[in-house]
């Protein structure tokens, strides 16, 4: 059992099993535009014979508009079927070669990749194929209804999953009329009227040029990586950016939905608008929520709810920051009977951190844990690839690696309270349970 007295010495101890990072040089980022528009961010590293590409549209979810699920069902079937080549065939090229292939979408973007290695006949037939993934896709009708289909299996599958449903409701009565309100995945009404038409509208609007990141590392010089991304982005319409999205409205006051579901245990959701890519308060934010619910079992948050209390084995909190305002999330699960328990010490651990913020020892362990595990984040030429693509779309500055560890460091107890006290809204907070409806008339 972790107890008040030990609690900051484990989070101490979990921190000093890497390093701490007092100086941290990142890899060299080079930035140009390609011809028709696309941004390149590159990163030579020449230890490996491997080159990572991932090329970034704004194409995600929020680009839904009227259709949910037509940029996931648009992103799947990239690479079912491309120029001379169907979703078999594009396998086998890639598995001949020993190249991988992938491809994906989440609420803001959608992105294809490719690990392959720097050999002449290798990295030929891998960026072949990429290319005619990303410009020409088949969109075949038989295609789309299996994937139309798969789609819906996975929406029947998810309402069997309370954390999935507990998820979806939130995202929706946080964000209301907001295009981030809407699940990914579509809805079974929304699916089975996408028709090809839709899909390739969609495509030929999004994944062009203008509204593209292309992201490398790997064994190429400058001038090789330019020649890459110009033969990636050739044939591709050079288009237009995608539209700003609305802002993200705050709450003006709290919401609670209970939702019954035959579990034994209710799973809980609460939260508010957080934060975006590139916000001013984006380190204190992340060193705050480190302290209070985002460090495992060694949190705040843990300490109070599940070991003082056990009432919950799993408890957390986190922002996602997205190009629009991100949630802000704290979350558990516990027995029906304890939701309200539950509910009203997540609120007041919330609240108090709000009021005190943390201990100077709290602190100094919190930027001890990241920055010491800073450098496994960006370990490997895949999660470098990943940051640059993040940067490069997010617009944020290319030092953003060589100074992380800087900014982290210069987090204070003063610049945490003062932002948790603008930020945070413990009264205006929207709070989801998805159980057996025991604590319905307590909560609805």
């Amino acid at each position: 059992m972790v107890t008040e007295r030990n609690r900051y010495w484990i989070f101490a101890l979990l921190a000093l099993v890497l390093p701490a990072q007092c100086l941290w040089a990142g890899p060299q980022i080079q930035s140009w535009n390609t011809t028709n528009g696309a941004r390149v961010l590159f990163v030579q590293a020449p230890d490996l014979p491997m080159v990572d590409i991932r090329v970034v549209f704004d194409a995600g979810s929020a680009r839904d508009g009227s259709r949910p699920g037509l940029a996931t069902l648009t992103n799947s079937l990239l690479t079912d079927g491309a120029g001379e080549w169907d979703a078999n065939q594009i396998a086998q090229r890639m598995e001949a070669v020993g190249a991988e292939l992938g491809a994906g979408s989440l609420r803001d973007m959608a992105w294809v990749s490719v690990r392959t290695l720097s050999a002449d006949k290798n990295f030929a037939t891998a960026v072949e194929t990429l290319t005619a993934v990303l410009e020409s896709p088949r969109f075949r009708a038989d295609d789309l209804e299996r994937n139309r289909q798969a789609m819906q299996v996975a929406l029947r599958r998810d309402e069997q999953s309370p954390a999935t449903v507990a998820k979806k409701a939130f995202f929706e009565a946080l964000y209301g009329n907001h295009p981030y309100a809407s699940d990914s995945g579509g809805t079974q009404a929304s699916l089975a009227a996408m028709t090809r038409d839709h899909v390739v509208a969609f495509h030929q609007q999004y994944y062009v040029g203008r509204n593209a990141i292309v992201a490398v590392v790997g064994a190429l010089d400058r001038t090789q990586a330019e020649r890459l991304a110009e033969r990636i982005t050739a044939r591709m319409p050079a288009g237009e950016p995608a539209p700003e999205l609305p802002g993200v409205e705050g709450l003006s006051e709290a919401e609670a939905s209970n939702k019954v579901f035959p579990s034994s245990q209710s799973h809980i959701l609460m939260g508010q608008p957080g934060m975006h890519r590139g916000d001013p308060d984006y380190f204190i934010l992340y060193v705050g929520n480190h302290i209070f619910g985002g460090s495992g079992l060694v949190s705040l948050l843990s300490e109070e709810v599940r070991e003082k209390r056990g009432l919950s084995y799993s408890v957390y909190s986190y922002f996602s920051p997205m190009r629009r305002d991100g949630p802000f999330i704290l979350g558990a699960q516990t027995q029906n009977a304890k939701v309200q328990q539950a509910l009203d010490v997540m609120r007041e651990t919330l609240q108090r951190f709000i009021d005190q913020g943390p201990t100077e020892q709290e602190l100094t362990a919190a930027k001890q844990n990241i920055t010491g595990g800073f450098p496994l984040r960006i370990s490997s030429n895949s999660k470098i690839v990943e940051y640059l693509a993040m940067l490069g779309f997010y617009d944020l500055p290319l030092d953003y690696l060589d100074t992380f560890v800087g900014k982290i460091e210069a987090v204070t107890r003063e610049q945490i309270k003062d932002a948790f006290r603008r930020r945070v809204h413990p009264d205006r907070l929207v709070t989801v349970v998805v159980g057996n409806g025991e604590q319905e008339d307590k909560e609805g």
